[in-house]
This record gives structure tokens, C-alpha cells and sequence, in this order.
């Protein structure tokens, strides 16, 4: 599959669009990064990843250029306002009701999860790794959306799949001390290691949570070449966005 975009099947109101990249999209980044790397803190050339994220905009016809942040798998927030800054928020999830916005999210494993309220009216992203994600950062981006959760929909982007991401002790850990059920989504595999299911982590959570609406899942970023891999690539890994943004009512 050689796709440049994945775009979220979930039944959004027609005023959300979403969008994923790909390695495959129209950059100028050379090897090890395969051309389209977004991340600037991964090692590329930053004029590189500066002119990839101008032709991402242009690409997909963007009401406004990206608002990245600063991610750091902690559980803070960010909710923007309508002026674009220079300046990086140091947050892990945003969320705004302001149509234009187009909110950005990297990865290369780590799981970035869209929101959007049923009536359009906001919408959010956050970066679920498993530090971020055992410590609240989705429960957290549920608390700064007005919306009240059962009226949310919630959508799993690409991330390392089950069979790819083997985890020691202290991931489990991180889970079912304060949730014994999560030992299901680990299975084991060699003393004191497991094989997480990341996506389903984020589903339970969200359900708990009371978010009804949770679609998306099934991708793995180790396997599937279209996307960027910390685990298989190492610290040279390049990064993709996950993007949502509201038109204009």
C-alpha cells in the first residue's frame, strides 16, 4: 500500500476533517528520514522539515498552517487561540472550537488519538505514548473539551500494533496498578516481558471514561512501511502528523 494520506473513517460532522501523513507525501528529506519527515527535533535538517511542512500545507489545501507542539509524553493541554504564534507549546494534547485551527500531533509509534464533538463545535488530538497514557493525557484532554464525553467521538490513529511492541515490567505495571482488568491487553511472551496492545489500552480508557464513540485502531507502525517507526528506525526515526480542523460554519 503506497497510499500518501490515511483519512479517518469515522462518521465525523461534515465540518471536521482529519488527515494522517505518510513517508510517501511530497518532502524534500533525505535518508534516513524518506522524504516527507515533519518532526524537527529528529535529527533532519530543519530548512528540510520547514519546507515539508509548508508543502503539507499546500497539499491538503490546510485553512491555516499546522500548530505543533512541543511534546514531551506528559498530560498536558494546550487550547489555542486564534493567533498563530512562533512559539511551541510544551503539551502532549490540544483542543479548540475555533474553525481554521488545524491541530497537528507527531508520532512514529506512539498513539495519536483525534476527538470531536458530535455536533462539530470542537475538536482535539493528543499523543498517547504509554508514559502519557497510563499517567491521563486522554482523560486529561477530555476535561478542557466542553463537551460531555458520551457525546464525543473518538478516533485511534496508527501506532506499533500488539505483535510488534514488546514491554517490560514497568509498563504493566504503569496499567494495572490502578487497573487489574488491564492485564488482559498484555500477553506474555519472555520473563518479565509483554506484548502491549496499545490501542486497546486507549479504547478501555476512553470508555471508561464514558467516551461511547471510539473507532480507528488497527494499524501497526513497526510493520506497515508507509509510516515512521521509533522502535524499528531508532533515534533517527523521522516523524508523521495526525491533523483535525473545523471549517468554517
Amino acid at each position: 500500500m503506497t497510499e500518501t494520506w490515511i483519512f479517518p473513517d469515522w462518521p465525523a460532522p461534515a465540518r471536521v476533517h482529519a488527515a494522517i501523513t505518510t513517508r510517501q507525501g511530497p518532502g524534500i528529506s533525505a535518508p534516513p528520514f524518506d522524504r516527507f519527515n515533519l518532526g524537527l527535533r529528529s535529527g533532519d535538517d530543519i530548512d528540510a522539515v520547514q519546507a515539508n511542512r509548508s508543502a503539507l500545507q499546500q497539499a491538503l489545501r490546510l485553512p491555516s498552517a499546522p500548530r505543533w507542539l512541543r511534546q514531551v509524553h506528559g498530560t498536558g493541554v494546550a487550547e489555542l487561540g486564534p493567533l498563530p504564534s512562533a512559539d511551541e507549546p510544551q503539551a502532549d494534547a490540544v483542543v479548540s472550537h475555533i474553525p481554521g485551527t488545524v491541530l497537528a500531533i507527531l508520532t512514529a509509534d506512539c498513539l495519536p488519538v483525534l476527538f470531536c464533538a458530535d455536533d462539530g463545535s470542537e475538536i482535539g488530538v493528543a499523543h498517547a505514548g504509554w508514559r502519557g497514557l497510563a499517567a491521563g493525557v486522554l482523560e486529561a484532554t477530555l476535561t478542557q473539551l466542553q463537551t460531555p464525553p458520551a457525546r464525543l467521538l473518538a478516533w485511534l490513529g496508527p501506532c506499533i500494533g500488539a505483535a510488534s511492541y514488546e514491554v517490560g515490567e514497568e509498563v504493566r505495571a504503569a496499567f494495572t496498578a490502578t487497573d487489574a482488568a488491564a492485564a488482559a491487553h498484555f500477553a506474555p511472551t519472555r520473563p518479565g516481558h509483554w506484548r502491549c496492545d496499545l490501542a486497546a489500552l486507549a479504547r478501555r480508557r476512553l470508555q471508561a471514561s464514558g467516551v461511547r464513540h471510539v473507532h480507528g485502531g488497527g494499524f501497526d507502525t513497526l510493520a506497515d512501511p508507509r509510516f515512521y517507526s521509533y522502535r524499528r528506525d531508532g533515534a533517527r526515526s523521522g516523524r508523521f502528523a495526525s491533523l483535525v480542523w473545523l471549517d468554517h460554519a
